[in-house]
């Protein structure tokens, strides 16, 4: 089966990923910032106890048993937050397809993460709150009737849930419409990011756009919610690349320039592969480059970030050494 972050969805074109994120803490222990050793050992031999009556396939793996370059390439695949391949009491519940992600003894006692390619709210809704349930049985939650479910940060408070999609905006940026885009989003109530969530910077015309409320509000509301404003997104997207081909010839020569360089480089940084990426998906998914598939972008897409390049080729490389692989790469998956 195929991982589903190479795989395209409904919207692929602007919609790179949906993710949603439940968290949850467990009644009577103590909140992470709080926790003894012996606390946070407790909840790793519970969490790994009751793995196999959970099901979906998931596999207890803790964090200091997973090799550092493993442990970066989840990052890159969103699967993990950066801060999170530092914590010695920390635990991961995931599948095969890694479409599953619980993280344990992150910010809070579990962060239940779905996740689906395209713009898939619902179905990964859906899933995400089956195994909230499930394990709501094995476990029991903190939660009080006035606040709802108890989160380490007040901002989480309620549902729990933060709806996150990830969307790669370069008509916007590219046509200057960008800033006033995300000034109406987060007026709407939702938060933007860069690529790896809180902190991060928008890199490759890439932005994370998810819920700021959780409390007073339903699941359903959520979703319904999200699901407006990036069908909106998705449309000034799609008229600022119509906008953009009112100059065909100019926007021709931008990708296959793109194309060009990532194809016969020789060696070549993350950075500016990154960017380039952006120009050959926006002229794949115009029709312009003919010599590239959704499938094999997405592929450019993962198997160019530094610690799943080193996944892929099966070899520890230093930085000077990727880049020359990653150039490699790059002209095998392309031909």
């Amino acid at each position: 089966m195929v991982n589903w972050y190479l795989e395209s969805g409904k919207d692929s074109d602007v919609v790179l990923s949906t993710r949603v994120r439940i968290a949850r803490n467990i009644s009577g222990l103590p909140f992470k910032a709080k926790q003894t050793e012996e606390d946070k050992n407790y909840l790793l031999n519970k969490l790994s106890e009751i793995t196999p009556q959970i099901g979906y396939g998931l596999k207890f793996l803790k964090i200091k048993d997973i090799d550092d370059i493993t442990k970066i390439s989840l990052v890159e695949k969103h699967l993990i937050s950066p801060e999170f391949i530092n914590e010695n009491y920390g635990a991961i519940l995931i599948n095969n397809e890694e479409n599953i992600c619980i993280m344990v003894n992150e910010e809070d006692h579990l962060r239940i993460q779905v996740f689906g390619a395209g713009l898939s709210v619902k179905e990964v809704q859906n899933l995400a709150m089956e195994i909230e349930e499930k394990i709501g049985k094995l476990l029991t939650y903190a939660y009080n009737n006035e606040y709802g479910y108890i989160t380490s940060c007040p901002t989480n408070l309620g549902t729990g849930m933060r709806i996150s999609i990830m969307t790669q905006l370069t008509a916007l940026n590219k046509t200057g419409n960008i800033r006033k885009m995300l000034e109406i989003v987060q007026n709407l109530g939702m938060n933007i990011r860069g690529v790896y969530g809180e902190g991060s910077k928008a890199s490759a015309n890439i932005y994370q756009i998810s819920n700021k409320q959780t409390l007073g509000i339903t699941e359903a509301e959520l979703a319904e919610n999200i699901l407006q404003i990036i069908e909106k997104i998705v449309k000034q997207e799609r008229v600022g690349r119509k906008l953009l081909a009112k100059d065909q010839m100019g926007l021709e020569d931008n990708v296959y320039r793109a194309f060009g360089t990532l194809k016969y480089c020789k060696k070549i940084s993350h950075e500016e592969c990154e960017n380039l990426l952006s120009e050959i998906k926006l002229g794949t998914d115009l029709g312009i480059i003919k010599e590239l598939t959704d499938a094999k972008v997405l592929k450019l897409q993962l198997y160019t970030k530094p610690a799943n390049l080193q996944k892929y080729v099966g070899e520890k490389l230093n930085a000077y050494e990727r880049d020359i692989k990653r150039a490699e790469v790059i002209n095998n998956i392309i031909n």
